[in-house]
């Protein structure tokens, strides 16, 4: 490879050591932005982390990564172009495609890569276009017989951050254009007030200008001119949308503020126009002061929603937008010891232009930008964000890791197996986004009241200057002494002012936000604490369960299966093994995987298969050398086929199985026989399979009890087995159901939902699918971040794949709905007491009225309130956090 390629070797030490020129040192590598949690725990300082050595052709070495790849930065806009390239067959097409873009003027150094048909061209400094040369060469490639695309960013991953920061910064800028606002409002509300230093004083005895009739008729003209000012200007928007929705037949909050406003400055303008009418002037004070309490209200208001988001933005923030792209020759492969191998370059390259297949390189302290499996390196990952596990899980050749999951420790090499928008944490985003949509049932009763609420207050409002102008001021005599009539108690100032505090007091908004709120914080927490809920409905029906369904293998037991035992009643047992797993080998159950990797770990040649067939719940079948071979349960098995083998003998297979697995006896082991059939023979085999109960199982099955649900356990499995494992966990024997097809178990959920239960059931794989779909809520492990017929059919999925987190999930329903309850009685209950308060209930016999700014101020705090309840859920996501560290 050309010597002005960064050639790069990483070590299991690990040191990685940078070989090359000084001019292009820096052309193909450069760090990707560390985001690393802003709480870090304890372990994190444990962790020890060996120096990175980096030395060139001048020997200077420089003790940490960073600082090493600092320049690369510098040359980020010189990043190579990748392109597509089909047709190389061998590795004398890979030198022919090489040929042919070194040739090129334009182009300074490629690497090609035949495996991932890729290839990284650096380009010379020239003035064309990077893209029009990427096209050109492309061409050029496609008339030499190796067909070439460019590779261009699909709207994936980087247009979706891009959108969330622009969304982010235009409510940024809205709160800095609210705060603005409140500023000059309150600024007006100060000046208003100054105006009535002069009663102050006298009322303290000093008189300064008190009593000056000129001087006061001054000050109506000045406290006019500001609330004019108010109305205008930092009210004006308000004003106006209040006034077009009214004209659109939709009235809204603002309608209601701005007719309130409008008539408070049009009474004190008739009052202070006509002198005769004897009114108080200075009720101008009341729009400005009102203006400005709904103001500081909504600002505070856009706050706290900004604030009940961030649970989101943190997930968001999780998505990398920048990968490092490793291309190498097709010779070899990376080992654990050695991440890159000597001849490899790294590209960095947005994550939208990252294929499955491709190789991504990430170092400690990066967000890994991909799902994947890890192909070299070993290193601990922070997964807190996706699983809500606190403590880092170590990586190594083999295990799979997920986008948004941090690296701590040494550097991955990582295969993608889902990018961009495939991830699983741009499907969690994309999740929670949909779920808050999707709105609670309690939202409808909600909406129903809030629909025709605001015509409701405007009737209400007009009925009140009527009841006062026409009767009640003739009734109660009294109430034209109270200061809300003027100085001459008069009737039409007190039913005008009266009118005008049932428009300002009452508060549709706070019954609009008092689910939306809610459900916002609960399914963002949820999501950062590894619960993904599907849904403000699903939350609510959570709330209400009083049934729930488990699935036996992998949801009470690990799912992760081994092979105990082998018997055979005419075969050897590696021949049952053999046509056993080739008959399983696509079938992606637990058990059909146990076989599979004993299979593998014997080196067992496996037949070819023709045919194959899988029956989710009961077994997989196929073709072998022209008979078709079963493997599942023992009357699935017996149905296939019309021989039947002697009953002696298959006791004699079970026992002998028995008797191979009796290193298993312990009730922590959940015990399996799978029968293997051959057409023309019957049963001719059979195997045992082994799985551990989780180590949560038994607590969580306590817990749930503790909360007044009952438990049920629904499998397929024989009943022995199923009945040990009931017995272990502490599900009595009346709630155990074994045997069962998957239609059976959707059928029993059916049952118990049609005696007015609430059902939740909790499974794993395909075969709980229909389960978890007819079920109130369907609650689904995620396996290994793998998606399948369960995660797709469920209502909520478990990331952390711990049964625990099925607790964890209820608290969270219980908790958020709670506060759904809570905001919206709050809502309902400010209204009735409020609205009457202000239409004057009070005046009679207590001679207490509200004023419009009071008023207003009332109506502000109500949203307020609404909205900083629901941001305490956020406590309940700490208290869940301090739980799963115990």
């Amino acid at each position: 490879m050309a010597t002005h390629l960064l050639k790069l070797s990483l070590s299991s030490q690990p040191k990685l050591c940078f070989n090359s020129t000084p001019n292009h040192a820096d052309h193909f590598i450069s760090p990707l932005p560390a985001k690393r949690r802003q709480s870090s725990h304890r372990l994190r300082r444990e962790i020890f982390r060996p120096p990175f050595a980096v030395s060139n052709s001048f020997g200077t070495e420089i003790g940490l990564p960073e600082s090493a790849l600092i320049q690369g930065q510098r040359e980020s806009k010189d990043s190579p172009v990748l392109l597509d390239v089909t047709g190389m067959i061998c590795g004398a097409c890979v030198s022919r495609v090489k040929n042919i873009l070194s040739a090129d003027d334009r182009v300074d150094s490629a690497v090609v890569n035949m495996l991932t048909e890729t290839a990284a061209v650096k380009l010379r400094r020239i003035d064309e276009e990077p893209a029009s040369v990427a096209e050109s060469l492309a061409r050029r490639l496609s008339d030499c017989g190796f067909p070439t695309k460019r590779r261009v960013s699909n709207s994936g991953v980087a247009e979706n951050v891009r959108k969330w920061k622009e969304l982010v910064k235009k409510k940024e800028e809205l709160v800095a254009k609210s705060r603005s606002r409140v500023a000059f409002a309150w600024t007006l509300v100060a000046l208003c007030c100054g105006s009535h230093a002069s009663h102050i004083f006298h009322s303290l005895g000093i008189h300064i200008g008190h009593g000056n009739a000129r001087i006061e008729h001054a000050n109506s003209y000045v406290k006019g001119g500001l609330a004019l000012g108010a109305l205008l200007g930092p009210g004006g928007e308000l004003l106006f949308d209040g006034l077009n929705a009214f004209k659109k037949g939709s009235p809204n909050m603002n309608s209601l503020v701005g007719f309130g406003s409008i008539a408070a400055f049009v009474i004190s303008s008739i009052s202070l126009l006509n002198p005769g009418l004897a009114w108080d002037a200075s009720f101008f004070d009341e729009p400005v002061m009102l203006l400005g309490f709904v103001l500081l209200g909504r600002s505070l208001e856009e706050k706290a929603r900004i604030q009940a988001s961030s649970d989101m933005n943190e997930l968001l923030s999780l998505i990398s937008t920048q990968s490092r792209l490793v291309i190498s020759s097709t010779e070899g492969s990376p080992s654990t010891d050695t991440v890159l191998c000597s001849d490899a370059i790294c590209v960095e390259v947005p994550t939208d232009d990252i294929r499955v297949g491709d190789s991504v390189l990430v170092l400690p302290g990066e967000t890994i930008p991909i799902d994947g499996r890890v192909i070299s390196g070993r290193s601990v990952v922070d997964e807190s964000m996706l699983t809500g596990e606190s403590l880092p899980v170590f990586k190594e050749k083999g295990l799979t890791v997920s986008a948004g999951t941090i690296n701590w420790d040494g550097p991955l090499r990582i295969e993608a197996s889902s990018t961009g928008s495939n991830t699983m944490i741009s499907k969690i985003v994309r999740m929670v986004e949909d779920a808050q949509s999707r709105e609670a049932p309690v939202q409808r009763l909600a909406d129903s009241i809030a629909g025709p609420f605001v015509y409701s207050v405007m009737t209400l409002s007009a009925a009140t200057f009527a009841f006062w102008y026409f009767v009640g001021s003739h009734i109660f005599p009294d109430v034209l002494l109270n200061d809300i009539a003027g100085p001459e108690g008069d009737p039409l100032l007190l039913s005008l002012k009266l009118s005008v505090d049932v428009l300002v007091v009452s508060c549709p908004c706070a019954l609009g936000l008092a689910t939306p709120t809610a459900i916002l914080v609960g399914t963002s927490l949820g999501a950062r604490k590894g619960l993904l809920i599907r849904g403000g409905d699903v939350l609510e029906r959570l709330a209400g369960i009083n049934y729930i369904a488990l699935d036996k293998t992998g949801t009470l037991t690990q799912g992760k299966p081994v092979v105990s035992a082998i018997g055979s009643i005419h075969y050897g047992e590696s021949e049952i093994l053999r046509n056993a797993a080739a008959v399983e080998k696509t079938a992606s159950h637990p058990i059909a995987k146990a076989i599979v990797n004993k299979a593998e770990s014997l080196e067992l040649v496996l037949p070819v298969t023709k045919g194959q067939l899988v029956e989710p719940g009961y077994g997989t079948l196929a073709e072998i050398d022209g008979h078709v071979i079963a493997v599942g349960s023992l009357e699935w098995v017996h149905e296939r086929f019309q021989t039947r083998v002697n009953p002696s003998d298959l006791t004699n297979l079970e026992h002998s199985l028995m008797n191979h697995s009796s290193n298993t006896t312990s009730s922590k082991y959940s015990k399996t026989i799978v029968y293997v059939g051959r057409e023309g023979e019957g049963i001719i085999g059979a195997i045992a399979i082994s799985d551990t109960v989780r180590e949560d199982a038994e607590s969580t099955v306590t817990r749930l009890k503790q909360k007044g649900i009952k438990m049920v356990l629904l499998s397929g499995d024989r009943e022995e087995a199923v009945a040990t494992i009931a017995d272990t966990v502490g599900i009595e024997n009346d709630f155990v159901k074994a045997s069962l097809s998957p239609q059976q178990k959707s059928t029993f959920i059916s049952s118990l939902k049609a005696a007015g239960h609430h059902v939740a059931m909790v499974g794993d794989g395909i075969n709980d699918a229909p389960s978890l779909a007819v079920a109130d809520v369907g609650i689904a492990l995620q396996n290994e971040a793998q998606e399948n017929a369960a995660t797709d059919a469920a209502s909520i999925i478990l990331l952390g794949n711990k049964i625990s987190q099925v607790v964890d999930a209820l608290d969270l329903a219980k908790a958020t709905m709670a506060k759904v309850y809570q905001n919206l009685s709050w809502a309902v209950a400010y209204n009735v007491v409020a609205i009457p308060i202000a239409a004057g209930v009070l005046l009679p016999h207590f001679d207490f009225a509200m004023t419009p700014s009071l008023s207003g101020g009332l109506m502000a705090l109500s949203s307020i309130f609404v909205v900083g309840n629901s941001l305490l859920l956020q406590l309940h996501g700490s208290q869940i956090s301090r739980k799963g560290q115990l």
